[in-house]
Protein backbone atom coordinates (compact mmCIF):
# COMPACT_ATOMS: atom_id res chain seq x y z
CA UNK A 1 0.00 0.00 0.00
CA UNK A 2 1.62 3.36 -1.04
CA UNK A 3 1.60 6.00 1.58
CA UNK A 4 0.50 9.27 1.01
CA UNK A 5 1.23 13.20 2.51
CA UNK A 6 -0.22 16.55 3.72
CA UNK A 7 1.37 19.45 4.74
CA UNK A 8 -0.59 21.73 6.90
CA UNK A 9 0.79 25.42 6.89
CA UNK A 10 -0.95 25.82 11.11
CA UNK A 11 -2.72 24.01 13.70
CA UNK A 12 -5.66 25.24 12.88
CA UNK A 13 -5.63 23.37 10.00
CA UNK A 14 -5.08 19.82 11.18
CA UNK A 15 -8.39 17.27 11.28
CA UNK A 16 -9.05 16.42 14.72
CA UNK A 17 -9.02 12.55 13.53
CA UNK A 18 -5.59 12.81 12.23
CA UNK A 19 -4.61 13.47 15.91
CA UNK A 20 -6.82 10.74 16.81
CA UNK A 21 -5.48 7.94 14.65
CA UNK A 22 -1.67 8.78 15.51
CA UNK A 23 -2.66 8.28 19.25
CA UNK A 24 0.26 10.72 19.90
CA UNK A 25 -1.07 13.42 22.04
CA UNK A 26 -0.81 11.86 25.30
CA UNK A 27 2.93 12.86 24.91
CA UNK A 28 2.93 16.65 25.64
CA UNK A 29 5.28 17.61 22.47
CA UNK A 30 2.99 15.81 19.99
CA UNK A 31 -0.18 17.68 21.17
CA UNK A 32 -1.62 20.27 18.77
CA UNK A 33 -1.48 22.79 22.16
CA UNK A 34 1.68 23.27 22.53
CA UNK A 35 2.82 23.29 18.92
CA UNK A 36 0.26 26.13 19.10
CA UNK A 37 2.21 27.68 21.48
CA UNK A 38 5.15 28.17 19.54
CA UNK A 39 3.09 29.21 16.20
CA UNK A 40 1.23 31.95 17.70
CA UNK A 41 4.74 33.39 19.32
CA UNK A 42 7.30 32.95 16.86
CA UNK A 43 5.76 34.38 13.65
CA UNK A 44 8.78 35.03 12.14
CA UNK A 45 9.12 31.05 11.66
CA UNK A 46 7.44 29.41 8.64
CA UNK A 47 6.02 26.23 10.51
CA UNK A 48 4.95 23.28 8.47
CA UNK A 49 3.03 20.21 10.11
CA UNK A 50 3.26 16.50 7.58
CA UNK A 51 1.17 13.93 7.79
CA UNK A 52 1.78 10.75 6.20
CA UNK A 53 -1.59 8.53 5.16
CA UNK A 54 -1.98 4.97 5.02
CA UNK A 55 -5.15 4.19 3.38
CA UNK A 56 -6.56 7.77 4.43
CA UNK A 57 -5.71 7.13 8.13
CA UNK A 58 -2.79 9.21 10.04
CA UNK A 59 0.20 7.23 10.21
CA UNK A 60 3.34 9.43 10.60
CA UNK A 61 3.70 13.02 11.65
CA UNK A 62 6.75 15.20 11.31
CA UNK A 63 6.94 19.23 12.91
CA UNK A 64 8.91 21.54 11.11
CA UNK A 65 9.79 24.70 11.09
CA UNK A 66 12.01 27.20 8.43
CA UNK A 67 14.75 29.71 10.28
CA UNK A 68 17.14 32.20 9.27
CA UNK A 69 20.61 31.49 10.49
CA UNK A 70 23.98 32.83 9.71
CA UNK A 71 26.85 30.44 9.04
CA UNK A 72 28.90 31.89 11.84
CA UNK A 73 26.52 30.76 14.47
CA UNK A 74 26.23 27.05 13.16
CA UNK A 75 30.34 26.84 12.86
CA UNK A 76 31.58 28.81 15.44
CA UNK A 77 31.05 26.21 18.28
CA UNK A 78 31.51 22.99 16.21
CA UNK A 79 35.12 21.75 17.00
CA UNK A 80 36.98 21.97 14.17
CA UNK A 81 39.80 23.83 13.07
CA UNK A 82 40.24 27.11 12.71
CA UNK A 83 41.27 26.32 8.75
CA UNK A 84 38.02 24.29 8.20
CA UNK A 85 35.82 26.87 9.78
CA UNK A 86 36.90 29.42 7.69
CA UNK A 87 36.59 27.58 4.44
CA UNK A 88 33.21 26.75 5.15
CA UNK A 89 32.29 30.41 6.17
CA UNK A 90 33.96 31.42 2.88
CA UNK A 91 32.01 28.41 1.09
CA UNK A 92 28.98 30.17 1.89
CA UNK A 93 30.01 33.81 1.54
CA UNK A 94 29.77 34.50 5.86
CA UNK A 95 26.11 34.82 5.01
CA UNK A 96 22.48 34.28 6.51
CA UNK A 97 20.85 31.14 5.48
CA UNK A 98 17.22 29.60 5.42
CA UNK A 99 17.28 26.34 6.90
CA UNK A 100 14.64 23.62 7.84
CA UNK A 101 15.04 22.13 11.07
CA UNK A 102 12.64 18.70 11.24
CA UNK A 103 12.53 18.37 14.82
CA UNK A 104 11.25 21.35 17.20
CA UNK A 105 14.08 23.91 16.63
CA UNK A 106 13.53 25.28 20.29
CA UNK A 107 13.83 21.58 22.27
CA UNK A 108 16.76 18.81 22.39
CA UNK A 109 15.83 15.28 22.22
CA UNK A 110 13.55 13.14 19.76
CA UNK A 111 10.41 15.38 19.41
CA UNK A 112 10.29 16.23 15.42
CA UNK A 113 8.78 12.67 14.02
CA UNK A 114 6.30 10.34 15.33
CA UNK A 115 5.35 7.02 13.63
CA UNK A 116 2.18 4.88 14.68
CA UNK A 117 2.51 1.95 17.01
CA UNK A 118 2.14 -1.18 15.06
CA UNK A 119 3.22 0.30 11.81
CA UNK A 120 5.92 -0.88 9.80
CA UNK A 121 8.67 1.99 10.96
CA UNK A 122 11.48 2.24 8.28
CA UNK A 123 8.47 2.07 5.09
CA UNK A 124 6.97 4.31 7.71
CA UNK A 125 9.95 6.72 8.44
CA UNK A 126 11.01 6.81 4.76
CA UNK A 127 7.63 7.72 3.70
CA UNK A 128 7.72 10.84 6.15
CA UNK A 129 11.10 11.64 4.93
CA UNK A 130 10.01 11.63 1.66
CA UNK A 131 7.61 14.00 2.93
CA UNK A 132 9.94 16.32 4.20
CA UNK A 133 11.99 15.84 0.89
CA UNK A 134 8.76 17.50 -1.08
CA UNK A 135 8.57 20.36 1.47
CA UNK A 136 12.49 21.15 0.92
CA UNK A 137 12.28 20.75 -2.88
CA UNK A 138 8.84 23.47 -2.55
CA UNK A 139 10.63 26.27 -0.42
CA UNK A 140 12.15 29.26 -2.17
CA UNK A 141 15.94 29.79 -1.22
CA UNK A 142 16.59 26.90 1.05
CA UNK A 143 19.77 25.66 1.25
CA UNK A 144 20.10 23.55 3.95
CA UNK A 145 17.83 21.00 6.15
CA UNK A 146 18.21 19.49 9.77
CA UNK A 147 16.31 16.10 10.70
CA UNK A 148 16.85 16.10 14.11
CA UNK A 149 17.66 14.79 17.27
CA UNK A 150 17.67 10.75 16.97
CA UNK A 151 18.45 8.38 19.90
CA UNK A 152 21.01 5.49 19.27
CA UNK A 153 17.86 3.25 19.43
CA UNK A 154 16.52 5.22 16.63
CA UNK A 155 19.41 5.29 13.91
CA UNK A 156 18.89 1.61 12.31
CA UNK A 157 15.06 3.35 11.35
CA UNK A 158 16.76 6.69 10.60
CA UNK A 159 20.12 5.79 8.67
CA UNK A 160 18.23 5.44 5.87
CA UNK A 161 18.47 9.36 5.62
CA UNK A 162 21.54 8.54 4.23
CA UNK A 163 20.77 7.11 0.93
CA UNK A 164 18.68 9.86 0.70
CA UNK A 165 21.95 12.50 0.81
CA UNK A 166 21.68 13.01 4.36
CA UNK A 167 25.03 13.16 6.57
CA UNK A 168 24.54 11.67 10.08
CA UNK A 169 25.95 13.90 13.16
CA UNK A 170 26.67 13.99 16.66
CA UNK A 171 25.44 16.50 18.98
CA UNK A 172 25.78 17.02 22.19
CA UNK A 173 23.99 14.48 24.43
CA UNK A 174 20.85 15.80 27.04
CA UNK A 175 21.81 15.22 30.16
CA UNK A 176 19.57 13.30 32.05
CA UNK A 177 19.02 12.44 35.96
CA UNK A 178 17.31 9.08 36.79
CA UNK A 179 15.54 9.62 39.93
CA UNK A 180 15.68 6.76 42.72
CA UNK A 181 12.31 6.24 44.50
CA UNK A 182 14.01 6.19 47.61
CA UNK A 183 14.17 9.40 47.25
CA UNK A 184 11.33 11.18 48.97
CA UNK A 185 13.05 15.33 49.14
CA UNK A 186 15.98 16.83 47.84
CA UNK A 187 18.00 15.95 51.43
CA UNK A 188 17.51 12.38 50.11
CA UNK A 189 18.93 12.95 47.50
CA UNK A 190 21.73 14.87 48.40
CA UNK A 191 22.82 11.71 51.56
CA UNK A 192 23.05 9.44 48.09
CA UNK A 193 25.49 11.79 46.67
CA UNK A 194 29.66 11.41 47.72
CA UNK A 195 30.96 13.57 50.23
CA UNK A 196 32.43 15.83 47.32
CA UNK A 197 29.15 16.41 45.19
CA UNK A 198 26.80 16.98 48.26
CA UNK A 199 29.04 19.90 49.86
CA UNK A 200 28.94 21.27 46.17
CA UNK A 201 25.17 21.51 46.25
CA UNK A 202 24.97 22.25 49.85
CA UNK A 203 27.23 25.50 48.59
CA UNK A 204 24.79 26.31 45.97
CA UNK A 205 21.77 26.27 48.28
CA UNK A 206 23.74 28.31 50.77
CA UNK A 207 25.23 31.18 48.75
CA UNK A 208 21.44 31.51 46.91
CA UNK A 209 19.44 31.68 50.11
CA UNK A 210 19.95 35.53 50.02
CA UNK A 211 16.81 35.26 46.62
CA UNK A 212 13.41 34.66 47.11
CA UNK A 213 11.34 32.27 44.85
CA UNK A 214 8.23 32.33 42.73
CA UNK A 215 6.72 30.56 40.97
CA UNK A 216 4.75 32.20 38.29
CA UNK A 217 1.07 32.28 36.81
CA UNK A 218 0.49 33.00 33.61
CA UNK A 219 -0.53 36.69 35.17
CA UNK A 220 2.98 36.76 36.64
CA UNK A 221 4.63 35.71 32.99
CA UNK A 222 3.07 38.79 31.49
CA UNK A 223 3.75 41.11 33.96
CA UNK A 224 7.57 40.18 33.67
CA UNK A 225 7.76 39.42 29.77
CA UNK A 226 10.07 41.68 29.06
CA UNK A 227 12.69 40.87 32.22
CA UNK A 228 12.10 37.11 31.44
CA UNK A 229 12.74 37.86 27.86
CA UNK A 230 16.25 39.91 28.77
CA UNK A 231 17.51 37.16 31.26
CA UNK A 232 17.15 34.46 28.42
CA UNK A 233 18.29 36.17 26.02
CA UNK A 234 21.49 36.68 28.02
CA UNK A 235 21.73 33.24 28.73
CA UNK A 236 21.56 32.06 25.17
CA UNK A 237 24.60 34.66 24.06
CA UNK A 238 26.51 32.62 26.13
CA UNK A 239 25.28 29.28 24.78
CA UNK A 240 27.73 27.47 22.30
CA UNK A 241 24.80 26.93 19.92
CA UNK A 242 21.19 28.31 19.17
CA UNK A 243 19.48 28.50 15.84
CA UNK A 244 16.99 31.05 17.03
CA UNK A 245 15.74 33.47 19.64
CA UNK A 246 12.10 31.86 21.34
CA UNK A 247 9.62 34.52 22.00
CA UNK A 248 8.97 34.35 25.38
CA UNK A 249 5.03 35.36 24.86
CA UNK A 250 5.41 31.04 23.81
CA UNK A 251 5.60 30.47 27.69
CA UNK A 252 2.53 32.89 28.52
CA UNK A 253 0.56 30.41 25.67
CA UNK A 254 2.14 27.43 27.46
CA UNK A 255 1.03 28.64 30.99
CA UNK A 256 -2.54 28.96 29.80
CA UNK A 257 -2.84 25.52 28.21
CA UNK A 258 -0.83 23.31 30.37
CA UNK A 259 -1.37 25.13 33.94
CA UNK A 260 0.59 23.26 36.69
CA UNK A 261 2.71 20.70 34.12
CA UNK A 262 4.42 24.25 32.67
CA UNK A 263 6.24 25.63 35.61
CA UNK A 264 8.13 28.64 35.17
CA UNK A 265 9.96 29.55 38.66
CA UNK A 266 11.51 32.80 39.40
CA UNK A 267 14.41 34.20 41.53
CA UNK A 268 14.32 37.66 42.98
CA UNK A 269 17.03 39.77 44.62
CA UNK A 270 15.29 42.25 46.48
CA UNK A 271 12.15 43.24 43.58
CA UNK A 272 15.00 42.34 40.95
CA UNK A 273 14.44 39.68 38.64
CA UNK A 274 17.60 38.07 38.28
CA UNK A 275 17.33 34.15 36.87
CA UNK A 276 14.11 31.82 35.90
CA UNK A 277 14.13 27.86 35.01
CA UNK A 278 11.22 26.75 32.61
CA UNK A 279 9.98 22.81 32.76
CA UNK A 280 7.86 21.04 31.39
CA UNK A 281 6.32 17.73 32.92
CA UNK A 282 5.42 15.42 30.29
CA UNK A 283 4.00 12.30 31.86
CA UNK A 284 6.78 11.15 34.34
CA UNK A 285 9.46 13.12 32.66
CA UNK A 286 10.22 16.81 34.21
CA UNK A 287 12.30 18.13 30.99
CA UNK A 288 14.36 21.73 31.09
CA UNK A 289 13.30 24.33 28.98
CA UNK A 290 14.85 27.10 28.64
CA UNK A 291 16.77 29.36 31.67
CA UNK A 292 17.31 32.93 32.28
CA UNK A 293 20.32 34.66 34.49
CA UNK A 294 21.45 38.21 35.67
CA UNK A 295 25.43 37.38 35.17
CA UNK A 296 26.14 40.57 37.08
CA UNK A 297 24.86 38.58 40.08
CA UNK A 298 26.02 35.04 38.87
CA UNK A 299 28.86 34.08 40.56
CA UNK A 300 28.48 35.93 44.26
CA UNK A 301 24.85 34.02 44.36
CA UNK A 302 25.36 30.98 42.68
CA UNK A 303 22.46 31.75 40.57
CA UNK A 304 22.87 28.41 37.82
CA UNK A 305 24.06 25.93 40.45
CA UNK A 306 20.86 26.77 42.43
CA UNK A 307 18.41 26.26 39.33
CA UNK A 308 20.09 22.72 38.77
CA UNK A 309 19.45 21.98 41.90
CA UNK A 310 16.13 22.94 41.65
CA UNK A 311 15.32 21.03 38.78
CA UNK A 312 16.21 18.10 41.03
CA UNK A 313 13.35 19.79 43.48
CA UNK A 314 10.82 19.38 41.26
CA UNK A 315 11.66 16.30 39.76
CA UNK A 316 11.23 14.53 43.20
CA UNK A 317 8.33 16.35 44.20
CA UNK A 318 6.13 15.99 40.98
CA UNK A 319 7.14 12.02 41.70
CA UNK A 320 9.23 12.28 37.70
CA UNK A 321 11.37 9.68 37.46
CA UNK A 322 13.88 11.31 35.06
CA UNK A 323 14.53 15.41 34.72
CA UNK A 324 16.25 16.13 31.35
CA UNK A 325 18.24 18.42 31.81
CA UNK A 326 19.02 19.13 28.09
CA UNK A 327 22.17 19.97 26.12
CA UNK A 328 25.00 22.16 27.39
CA UNK A 329 27.30 22.66 30.45
CA UNK A 330 27.39 19.42 30.45
CA UNK A 331 30.25 18.39 33.07
CA UNK A 332 28.49 20.75 35.89
CA UNK A 333 25.12 18.74 34.86
CA UNK A 334 26.97 15.49 35.39
CA UNK A 335 27.81 16.38 38.75
CA UNK A 336 24.36 16.36 39.83
CA UNK A 337 24.37 12.74 38.78
CA UNK A 338 23.08 13.72 34.91
CA UNK A 339 23.87 11.12 32.20
CA UNK A 340 24.24 11.67 28.59
CA UNK A 341 21.80 10.29 26.39
CA UNK A 342 23.52 10.54 22.82
CA UNK A 343 22.03 12.40 20.07
CA UNK A 344 22.60 12.06 16.45
CA UNK A 345 21.07 14.39 13.63
CA UNK A 346 21.39 14.30 9.95
CA UNK A 347 22.15 17.27 7.47
CA UNK A 348 21.52 17.81 3.60
CA UNK A 349 22.29 20.69 1.77
CA UNK A 350 20.37 20.97 -1.25
CA UNK A 351 22.89 21.81 -3.95
CA UNK A 352 24.27 17.90 -4.76
CA UNK A 353 28.34 19.23 -5.33
CA UNK A 354 28.42 21.35 -1.95
CA UNK A 355 26.18 18.78 -0.24
CA UNK A 356 29.37 15.98 -1.55
CA UNK A 357 32.11 19.01 -0.55
CA UNK A 358 30.50 19.76 2.90
CA UNK A 359 29.97 15.47 3.79
CA UNK A 360 33.65 14.66 4.47
CA UNK A 361 34.31 17.87 6.61
CA UNK A 362 30.56 17.19 8.55
CA UNK A 363 31.80 13.28 9.07
CA UNK A 364 34.71 14.83 10.88
CA UNK A 365 33.37 17.14 13.53
CA UNK A 366 33.04 16.23 16.76
CA UNK A 367 31.08 17.28 19.84
CA UNK A 368 33.05 18.94 22.99
CA UNK A 369 34.37 16.49 24.97
CA UNK A 370 33.65 16.92 29.09
CA UNK A 371 34.28 15.35 32.19
CA UNK A 372 31.88 13.09 33.07
CA UNK A 373 31.91 12.45 36.98
CA UNK A 374 30.44 9.59 39.12
CA UNK A 375 28.84 11.12 42.00
CA UNK A 376 26.87 8.54 44.04
CA UNK A 377 28.08 6.50 46.94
Amino acid sequence: MSFTSEVFPTVDNIPAHYWEQLACTSNIYYSPEFLKAFELANTEIAFHYIFILKNKKAVAFANTQIVTIGIKTITKNIKMSAYLRQIINRLFCNNHIKVLFCGNVFLSGEYGTFLKANEDKTSTFKALATGVKHLVKRTKKLRFSFIKDFENASLPITDQLENMGYTPMQVEPNMIITLQPQWQSFEDYTQALKSKYRVKANRADAKSKILRTQFFTEDDIKTHKNELQTLYQNTIANADFNAQVLNLDTYIHLKKAFKEQFIVKAYFLDQKLVGFLSAMLNGTHLDAHFIGIDYEHHKDLAIYPRILNDYVRLGIAKNATKINLGRTASEIKSTLGAQPETLTCYCNHQRPYINRLLKPFIENVHIKSFKQHSVFK
